[in-house]
């Protein structure tokens, strides 16, 4: 008797039957479930029985668990059986990851010496380290203008103090006093060694104004001091090269240069 074919359910007679996912088949009924195209035993792919292409075979899909009370409850005690057996696996493993050193002299001397040894490196580094407490500033852009801007204003205060201050290198050096010749109201006193020779007496004022060339430091004590431009009143001369006035910037009067000084 023939087997009735899988498809269609009629007899299948052995010069067209195909034998194949345990049922018999004509050859025209072993297509695929979808799109009916005629298949082989040699591009035949089958799933629960039925054969399908490889464009239409069904490709198996996870489906979703409820996350029931149920399920929840299994999963807390899987981690409790986790966590028990981790717990047991360590205690038996415990105080087996070493083995005992013997604590001799020799072992003793060894650790003596590393710990000489770790001290003096860590004294070492610490002399280095010393005075290194501060934190370092990354130098960036703006830190780099600020600090050429605060250089700049330092540079040009140092030199308007310089030119204050400084004493012309083409300036003539003072004649020598003389007082021999000195005019009858000026007083001269014989300098006692060790003393300060006191001040000569001032001429009656209305003199004439006359203007610093050079910067002059005064090395008596009846001298004027000058700067380069100060302006001198009431002057008079007073012996070969010298002049009393009163300069109006210190307002000090005494005895100058007179080839320091020109007329206004």
């Amino acid at each position: 008797m023939n087997p009735p074919c899988g498809r269609c359910s009629k007899p299948v007679y052995p010069t067209e039957k195909i034998n194949c996912l345990d049922k018999y088949w004509h050859k025209g009924c072993f297509s695929c479930e979808v799109c009916k195209m005629a298949l082989s035993m040699n591009n035949y792919k089958g799933f629960e029985k039925r054969p399908y292409c490889s464009m239409h075979y069904p490709k198996t899909s996870f489906t979703i668990v409820t996350d029931t009370p149920e399920n929840l409850r299994l999963k807390q005690q899987t981690m409790l059986n986790s966590q028990a057996l981790y717990k047991e696996d360590f205690e038996k493993s415990k105080g087996k990851g070493f083995s005992v050193v013997a604590d001799t002299p020799e072992m003793q001397r060894v650790k003596k010496t590393q710990d000489q040894i770790s001290h003096a490196l860590y004294k070492e580094d610490f002399e280095k380290s010393k005075g290194k407490g501060f934190s370092v500033v990354v130098d960036t852009p703006e830190m780099q203008r600020v600090k050429k801007t605060q250089d700049q204003i330092s540079n040009i205060k140092y030199h308007e103090e310089f030119e204050k201050s400084k004493v012309r290198s083409d300036a003539p050096p003072p004649e020598n006093r003389n007082y021999e010749d000195q005019p009858p109201n000026a007083v001269q006193y014989n300098q006692p060694a060790g003393q300060i020779r006191p001040p000569v007496a001032a001429p009656p004022s209305g003199g004439r104004r006359f203007q610093a060339l050079y910067s002059y430091t005064a090395a008596e004590g009846d001298e004027v001091s000058l700067q380069e431009g100060d302006l001198i009143l009431d002057v008079e001369p007073i012996d070969e090269g010298w002049v009393f006035g009163c300069n109006q910037r210190t307002g000090q009067r005494g005895m100058l240069p007179a080839n320091y000084v020109r007329p206004v």
